[in-house]
């Protein structure tokens, strides 16, 4: 599992040791609001991070608690995942290999628009593009979550369209290596 550093985060991998601020983020409704709906239980947590687990040791990749350097705390997560059209992960991770990567992000609300998200995201595409040989990555969202849409145009990602993953019509947004490369030089990608 590989651990990134930015200027103000740590990101590391899902593990049990942050299962408390995972879980008191999570289950915040405004975390929540344009991903299930509903905020998480500790046991669902729980439950997220063990999934979390299996996919890294199949992937390579999954998800990451940002880890604020100044407080120590858990400012957000974000992932470099496979994306799936069905809500439910599969019970065979490889049956994802060849759907696209995602990259996604989520802050606990006391690190809101402090630029977190953007100076995650440009680590994790960068993750991405080195670590996979992928010739685009996708993020999506729920069409009223202009936060993050706002995050992706600051990566340089293009509306796509409305696509359905994860059961639901979601904004797509894509960014191509060739777009990757022309933004940061070939040391950085």
């Amino acid at each position: 599992m590989t651990t990134l550093q930015t200027n103000r985060l740590r990101l590391e991998a899902f593990s049990e040791a942050h299962i408390d601020e995972l879980n008191e983020m999570n289950s915040r409704p405004e975390v929540y609001r344009f991903l299930s709906g509903q905020p998480e239980t500790k046991e669902q947590t729980a439950q997220g991070i063990l999934r979390v687990q299996l996919c890294w040791a199949a992937w390579g990749t999954s998800w990451w608690a940002f880890i604020d350097l100044e407080s120590g705390r858990v400012a957000g997560a974000g992932c470099i995942q496979y994306l799936r059209h069905e809500l439910a992960l599969p019970s065979n991770l490889e049956t994802l290999l060849g759907n696209p990567l995602e990259i996604g992000w989520r802050l606990h609300p006391d690190f809101w628009h402090q630029g977190l998200a953007t100076e995650a995201a440009e680590e994790m595409a960068a993750f991405a593009f080195n670590r996979f040989p992928l010739q685009e990555l996708l993020a999506v969202r729920h069409a009223e979550n202009i936060n993050s849409g706002h995050v992706m145009d600051r990566l340089g990602m293009r509306f796509r369209g409305v696509e359905s993953w994860y059961g639901m019509s979601l904004a797509t947004h894509v960014l191509s290596r060739e777009q990757w490369l022309q933004r940061h030089s070939p040391s950085e990608a």
